[in-house]
């Protein structure tokens, strides 16, 4: 496997390949949005037009799905922001890969910062092999969401909107859910509750983790000159197609979690 390029700014350690892949997922998404509604026409729509409006319809579906639409129509910007951001963030790693070769340790610096993973794994390179000249791989472009710290930021956002909401909108309802169906029941609905956040964000990592993990085994067999390069073209494509159809289910599948989530802590509870 790559190093990811982290550094260290503080007491934190910082992927820089996470970071990058953010801003670039972030300017792809808005990018996109202010083309598709630049020039709106009733008339005469564009393709742009006409997918984002197929959009919109699509995220509103979901949303009424899990709740009543007129509770639900004020979180259509969040969902559809969510779905475009992971959806696209999952295709990035697809298509191709950044990675710079390291084989001087004292080159493995950022900004004068040593990069702290390629360190480590070059000294630990020599320990197993003293007289060796390692070098190590920088993965500089993957999908973003292939980071459990991302997909669980991005849980960390539903759940906070989901029990914010339950606790300033519909208070007496969302406390009183943790009370049933009796008062000692309250750690276990609190352990639920969190197994939530945890189990929200861990499915997308593991999911779009796995599919980057398979991509790059696959690529290791060009290493074997003709005939590996003749069976990876193949699995690659068919495996890169398969990530699709897993990256679109898995966008989908967080954003309707999320707004599960959130009518449970707006509706559900009220009926308690």
């Amino acid at each position: 496997m790559h190093e990811a390029p982290v550094i260290m700014l503080g007491n934190f350690h910082l992927d820089l390949s996470v970071l990058l892949m953010l801003i670039v997922t972030s300017a792809i998404v808005f990018i996109f949005a202010i083309v598709a509604t630049r020039n709106l026409s009733v008339e005469n729509p564009g393709k742009l037009q006409n997918f984002m409006e197929w959009a919109v319809e699509f995220v509103l579906n979901i949303i009424s799905s899990t709740m009543d639409l007129k509770k639900g129509k004020h979180f259509i910007s969040l969902a559809l922001t969510m779905i475009m951001f992971i959806f696209i963030g999952n295709m990035l790693g697809l298509p191709f890969q950044a990675v710079t070769d390291v084989k001087d340790i004292n080159a493995a610096t950022v900004f004068g910062k040593p990069i702290v993973s390629v360190v480590e794994a070059y000294e630990k390179a020599q320990v197993r092999h003293p007289d060796a000249h390692p070098h190590i791989e920088i993965a500089w472009f993957k999908s973003p969401t292939a980071d459990l710290s991302v997909t669980m930021g991005l849980a960390l956002v539903a759940f906070l909107v989901a029990h914010g909401l339950g606790l300033f909108r519909n208070t007496r309802g969302y406390l009183k859910h943790y009370f049933q169906p009796y008062p000692f029941f309250v750690p276990i609905n609190i352990i639920e509750t969190v197994s939530k956040l945890v189990t929200h964000g861990m499915r997308l990592f593991a999911n779009i983790f796995a599919g980057e993990v398979l991509i790059a085994t696959i690529l290791k067999l060009t290493t074997f000159k003709v005939f590996g390069a003749i069976a990876a073209i193949p699995l690659l494509m068919v495996w890169q197609g398969f990530s699709i159809f897993i990256g679109a289910i898995q966008s989908f599948v967080f954003v309707i979690l999320m707004m599960v989530y959130i009518s449970q802590t707006i509706e559900t509870h009220e009926e308690h």
